[in-house]
């Protein structure tokens, strides 16, 4: 599962997408480009109301949120179900705060707003006026009243969840497919983890990311008596896709008018994420994958998403501004005088300078990067992290009217706020005291990445091994697949005896160490038949190739790989083995762009790469999703389909049978291949 291929471009697409439409990052577009578009703002903005919303509420600020409404989706306000349910839950927070006052503004709230909504809210919402009439009399702290579920606080989140799904579908705010993709793949991992009782290995992250509960769903207000007007076949695909009830699925279709796709957005939508937990994943795969630029980053976002290296010469200086710290690197160390710049040819002649086998002095090699490319790797377009924005700082774009109910929502966060500064703090001073992160790695590692993508192979190769001539010794498979770009660069300029000699040099001895570079160095040698450059994409994806270079690179040197390519990895492997179970296709997978994610050319793998660094929990995961799969029917026709995620029976047939004998869809799929396809003749043997 470890080697499982992602194509990490696709992700950095995504990733890059909700970092721009959260603002994390700067965003250099210019208005009128696509990534700048008015629609994305608004989308932003409309989020930022929601989360407003919600923090308003839970703290329970309940005329806050109802001011926001009015500004802003009044046809919210509209609805008397929505407002009965604020207007009691206004009432409990007026009698919570316990003075005469309050208690007085809780009797006219009663007779002035929640009485006369409870009259045609809903059937039942008279009878729930009258029940909590009872807080009048019993205290807030007697947990055997009969109204204790009405102090409770978490009708304050219940109904700030609520909220935010009526919001979200009004506002037509749904989070970025990163997100959605992300929750998808792990609530798919969990369960598949569950049925074939296996350890994931990612657990520990994805109990951090994802909150157990979910914001309530919200209704249709048609009578749920009512005979469903939508296809099965599409109310079974979102019950299973998202961990619903049939009557769930039912419900959720009807809100949306039968749009199955915008259903799955909104159910996906209420899995709630740790919002700080994500950002700091987000961070450290940005600067891994040099997405963002990690010098100019606080050092306290720093020490939350990467792992401290040695013999690093930055310094951290007090910016002074906003209680954070800056990384300045001294690019001097970096960036020397241009007597000790050399080209490769002189580098090669004089490998003592910056030849040596310690894996310590690669670092000193990275303080050796030429003048102009260091100042080229600096041109790329990085973007700057920024951080997520507090909603709250954002008010003068959301009309608040009363300004007693805008301090106390204020106040507060104000505790929770400065429970986040003092663990900025404690993170920054371990951090300080710890060594500082090294950027000057990351860049050469960078560098080469860049350099390998560009094809630039034969520099690579020159440069690493003088760098550390062990490296391509402990990892040949990523010396063969160097080489062979460097073959095909040469047979499609048509210098076919210089070819030769690379293969004669390093493939065949590469492949003559190693029998599993046998069959490739044969396929390599086929190109001299069809020497063009679409043999070439064929076979060596580039990409590919600078992301294998990468992960050995970083560590060799000590750079972690992020855990979000962990995530990713497990959850896409867990997500093919799964649907091979189901033995169909995914009907949300290109809608949530998880076919991208796994359209990588599988030519070059880096297996041999990542087969010494796999943990026990990684191999045990791989080892029992195989004999899962060993379990599947043994019928030729069956796996075939299995693989290639087509449905083995009619879409209906499944269903009815599903359906009739409440059977998972690989059960019922396995009851009718017993019985010629025929849904009726097995519920009929079934029941006989």
């Amino acid at each position: 599962m470890d080697s499982t291929p992602v194509n990490w471009e696709a992700l950095d697409s995504l990733i890059v997408s909700f970092a721009k439409s959260e603002h994390l990052i700067e965003d250099s577009s210019p208005p009128s480009s696509p990534t700048a578009s008015p629609s994305s703002s608004s989308s932003y903005q409309h989020r930022l109301l929601i989360r407003q919303i919600r923090r308003s509420l839970e703290a329970g600020d309940v005329d806050g949120a109802v001011s926001i409404l009015q500004g802003h989706a009044q046809v919210v306000l509209d609805d008397h179900r929505i407002l009965f349910r604020l207007q009691k839950q206004k009432f409990i927070e007026l009698l919570r705060r316990g003075t005469e006052r309050d208690r007085d503004s809780a009797i006219q709230c009663l007779r002035l707003a929640l009485a006369p909504c409870a009259l045609d809210a809903y059937p039942e919402a008279y009878e729930e006026f009258k029940h909590v009439l009872l807080a009048l009399i019993f205290d807030k702290e007697d947990q055997s009243s009969p109204v204790a579920t009405e102090w409770s606080e978490r009708r304050r989140f219940d109904l700030a969840g609520l909220l935010s799904s009526i919001l979200r579908v009004h506002f037509q705010a749904y989070d970025p497919i990163f997100l959605m993709t992300l929750r998808y793949l792990i609530s798919i991992h969990r369960v598949f983890c569950l049925r074939q009782g296996i350890s994931s290995p990612i657990s520990d992250l994805s109990e951090r990311l994802l909150f157990e509960d979910r914001d309530p769903p919200a209704t249709p207000q048609e009578s749920l008596c009512e005979a469903p007007p939508f296809d099965e076949v599409d109310i079974q695909a979102l019950a299973h896709a998202v961990e619903l009830t049939r009557q769930g699925a039912v419900d959720s279709l009807r809100f949306v008018k039968g749009d199955l796709f915008q259903a799955f957005q909104n159910e996906l939508c209420r899995i709630r994420l740790d919002f700080s937990v994500l950002d700091e994943l987000v961070l450290e795969y940005c600067i891994y994958r040099g997405i963002t630029d990690s010098a100019t980053i606080p050092s306290s976002d720093l020490a939350n998403c990467i792992s401290p290296l040695s013999d690093g010469e930055a310094s951290i200086n007090n910016i002074g501004l906003d209680g954070f710290h800056e990384v300045n690197v001294d690019h001097a160390s970096i960036r020397e005088d241009d007597s000790d710049i050399h080209c490769p040819s002189e580098r090669t002649a004089n490998h003592e300078d910056c030849s040596t086998s310690s894996v310590d002095n690669l670092q000193s090699y990275s303080g050796r990067l030429r003048k102009s490319r260091y100042d080229a790797s600096k041109e790329r377009r990085r973007k700057r992290w920024r951080g997520r924005t507090d909603p709250l700082e954002l008010n003068s774009e959301v009309t608040i009217s009363d300004k007693d109910n805008h301090n106390a929502m204020t106040s507060a966060f104000d505790a929770s706020r400065d429970k986040c500064v003092e663990d900025k703090v404690s993170r920054n001073h371990s951090f300080q005291n710890s060594s500082i992160i090294d950027t000057r790695k990351y860049e050469l590692v960078l560098e080469m990445k860049e350099l390998a993508n560009k094809g630039m192979v034969a520099e690579v190769v020159e440069e690493v091994s003088t760098m550390d001539p062990e490296f391509f010794a402990l990892n040949p498979t990523l010396l063969f697949q160097l080489k062979q770009v460097e073959f095909f660069e040469l047979v499609n300029s048509g210098n076919i005896q210089l070819a030769l000699k690379v293969a004669c040099t390093h493939l065949g001895p590469l492949a003559s160490s190693n029998q599993d570079l046998v069959k490739p160095l044969k396929e390599t040698l086929l190109v001299l038949l069809k020497p063009n450059e679409e043999a070439l994409r064929k076979v060596v994806p580039l990409c590919s190739l600078a992301n294998n270079l990468q992960v050995a690179m970083g560590r060799r040197l000590g750079i972690e790989e992020p855990q979000l390519m962990k995530i990713m990895r497990a959850t896409l492997h867990t997500h093919t083995e799964w649907f091979k179970l189901q033995m169909c296709k995914d009907r949300f997978e290109e809608f949530l762009k998880i076919d991208r994610l796994k359209e990588v050319n599988v030519h070059i793998r880096g297996d041999t790469l990542a087969e010494g660094h796999v943990d026990n929990s990684v191999r045990v995961l791989s080892q029992n999703t195989s004999s899962s799969s060993s379990k599947l029917p043994d019928d030729n026709s069956s796996l075939s389909q299995a693989s290639s995620n087509e449905s083995l029976y009619d879409e209906n047939a499944v269903i009815k049978v599903m359906e009739f004998l409440a059977l998972p869809r690989a059960d019922a799929i396995h009851l009718l291949m017993q019985y010629n396809g025929n849904p009726e003749t097995v519920i009929q043997q079934i029941f006989s």
